[in-house]
């Protein structure tokens, strides 16, 4: 991960500028490595740590390791956006859960990726590595496509004006390309994104609305690689996502564009 210089001032940018350095992918770090993630000096950012620590913000473990603490994450988990989506959301999740038996969640778009904000999987389902919290790329997965697929102009385009990640041999990175699956899926109204970021899955993805029938959210499914057998869930996908959004105010009928 690339150093960040830190030319903050105030010892609120400084405490936040620490909680960044956590991600989906580092979960937890110790004094030396977050000193130099912050390309500055170990004593200075222990004293910022241990202010984290003492509010909850960070745990410290026996392995001498920081992570994110349990305060900090009951006080995310109070996020306006996130609160309202999630309780109408886990009805639905757990329905198809039962039905299929295959892990599903819900996710957002926020600053050109997607984060997911509930999940519900078992032991036997399709393994994903996707989990509350997690960021993820929205060209490669099926709520991003979803999302992308319904987002203003403007903001498809800036995404798009950056070279893509190319994560298995299938992923689309080319604009055009990812611009015509994009159509493709306002049309059908889902999308199925098939081994786009991992090659042992595929997701089948639905838009949910909310007040005005604005899209604010996607659902999907992951099921096993085999493109052909996930059109099947095509439609249980589509009435869980529908039934969330008339639990968040959209209106029973859905018109695609």
């Amino acid at each position: 991960m690339p150093t960040k210089v830190i030319k903050t001032t105030t010892s609120t940018q400084r405490a936040l500028a620490i909680l960044d350095c956590f991600s989906s992918d580092t979960r937890a770090l110790t004094l030396s490595e977050i000193a130099r993630r912050l390309n500055q000096p170990v004593s200075s950012t222990h004293r910022q740590i241990g202010e984290l620590v003492r509010w909850g913000a960070l745990e410290r473990h026996g392995d001498n390791r920081y992570r994110i603490g349990l305060h900090l994450w009951e006080v995310g988990s109070l996020a306006a956006r996130s609160t309202s989506l999630r309780e109408a959301s886990l009805p639905f999740l757990g329905d198809l859960y039962e039905v299929t038996h295959e892990s599903a969640q819900v996710a957002v778009l926020d600053d050109g990726a997607v984060v997911y904000v509930e999940h519900i999987f078992g032991h036997n389902a399709t393994r994903i590595i996707a989990r509350p919290g997690a960021r993820l790329p929205v060209h490669a997965t099926g709520v991003g496509r979803v999302l992308l697929a319904h987002a203003a102009t403007e903001q498809v385009n800036e995404i798009l004006q950056v070279p893509l990640k190319r994560y298995t041999e299938f992923t689309i990175v080319d604009p055009t390309k990812l611009r015509r699956e994009l159509a493709k899926i306002r049309r059908a109204g889902y999308a199925i994104s098939d081994r786009q970021f991992e090659l042992v899955s595929t997701s089948v993805a639905a838009p949910i609305r909310g007040p005005g029938n604005a899209v604010v959210a996607a659902l999907s499914l992951i099921v096993p690689c085999r493109s052909s057998a996930a059109r099947r869930y095509v439609p249980t996908v589509l009435a869980a996502a529908q039934g969330v959004s008339r639990t968040l105010g959209a209106h029973a009928r859905f018109h695609e564009a």
